[in-house]
């Protein structure tokens, strides 16, 4: 299952309860031994506020899973935080690469699905093509992992087969460098194919010159991401997907600072939201272009009605929303909108969530 497609069918959920519990977790020992500690207070604290709330008997498969879940969990393997979705229909077990502000117990009629959409936003699907001395390979990767290599009638490529013929020739360098372009062109030309059969772009991982010289015959330039520098001592696949992921963050990085310059253009044209209530109907309504929240925001709420709600304080009274931003935020998506969570303060000179209206 695809982060879009579990995203979809826990936001599209309705339970009663919807238990959601977060947490922020640890790659290495010793420090993973505390997030058993840590888990186990919280499912006891899930556990608890269920019962008080909702009684034993009409949440039994619920709380049968709740007793289960720190035995189906192996700490050695956490990232950097730990998601858990539960309902008396659903078990759901999320781990991801970011640190989350969400962290502790929320229980609704639907689950707070704000680190889920984190997750989605900041996933990136590309290429890494790794251009070295033995040859070309191609790789599709998922933010700092390489899932498969690309195997097609062009990649991998052999070495470079446009040597020098012409023993008059050994010495021109026009002559040398014109034949590392022509192997260069073919190779663009096969990246490009199956950028149009895959819609995704792609990391090169290759020399500053051969990236130049590339960029120089590229039937579309736009398809590359940008060049990371070959090291012919870790050309390993994890090694390059590593070197690959921290060139895309920044980019990602740069574009979370475009969509707040977008934001900020945007005011003058009377097309930008700050207002929560607003916020949530325009989303709902379908009118949402881009959603910007501060990572550090959240809101709890208790719906009058279908467009309406009551901020509140406390999450934990009965039918209480844990945070709108969640709710709001998967409209936005659903409905083919952007949405960006950060931690720029650049934002806040708006407000800590901030709509763009596409009308």
């Amino acid at each position: 299952m695809t982060i879009k497609e579990q995203l979809q069918k826990l936001a599209t959920e309705k339970n009663t309860p919807c238990v959601t519990i977060s947490l922020n977790t640890h790659r290495t020992h010793p420090d993973n031994a505390q997030d058993v500690v840590v888990l186990k207070n919280l499912l006891k604290e899930a556990e608890e506020r269920v019962i008080n709330e909702f009684g034993k008997r009409p949440v039994i498969s619920l709380l049968e899973k709740i007793s289960q879940i720190v035995d189906e969990i192996d700490v050695n393997y956490n990232l950097e935080s730990l998601h858990i979705f539960l309902s008396n229909d659903t078990k759901e077990m999320v781990k991801s690469t970011w640190e989350t502000s969400n962290v502790g117990v929320h229980i609704s009629n639907n689950f707070a699905i704000r680190p889920l959409i984190k997750n989605y936003n900041r996933s990136e699907n590309y290429l890494i093509m790794l251009l070295s001395q033995s040859g070309v390979q191609l790789f599709e990767a998922v933010n700092n992992e390489i899932i498969r290599e690309v195997k097609n009638e062009d990649f991998p490529f052999a070495e470079n087969g446009h040597y020098n013929t012409h023993s008059d020739k050994g010495s021109d360098s026009k002559h040398l460098d014109d034949l590392v372009r022509e192997f260069l062109n073919k190779v663009d030309k096969a990246l490009v194919k199956v950028h149009n059969e895959t819609n995704l772009k792609c990391v090169l991982i290759a020399t500053e010159d051969n990236y130049s010289r590339l960029q120089q015959v590229a039937d579309l330039p736009g398809v590359y991401l940008g060049c990371a520098s070959i090291d012919y001592n870790n050309i390993l696949p994890h090694h390059i997907a590593k070197q690959s992921w921290e060139l895309v963050k920044e980019l990602q990085k740069k574009r979370r600072t475009e969509a707040i310059d977008e934001m900020q253009e945007a005011v003058s044209s009377g097309k930008v939201l700050t207002d929560l209530q607003e916020i949530y109907q325009a989303s709902i309504d379908g009118r949402s272009d881009l959603l910007i929240v501060h990572h550090d925001f959240s809101q709890s709420v208790i719906m009058r009605d279908d467009r309406t709600f009551d901020l509140i304080e406390d999450a934990s009274i009965p039918d209480a929303i844990d945070d709108i931003t969640s709710t709001i935020a998967w409209e936005v998506i659903s409905k083919n909108g952007r949405v960006v969570f950060t931690s720029q303060d650049e934002i806040k000179n708006l407000g800590n969530i901030v709509l763009k209206l596409r009308y």
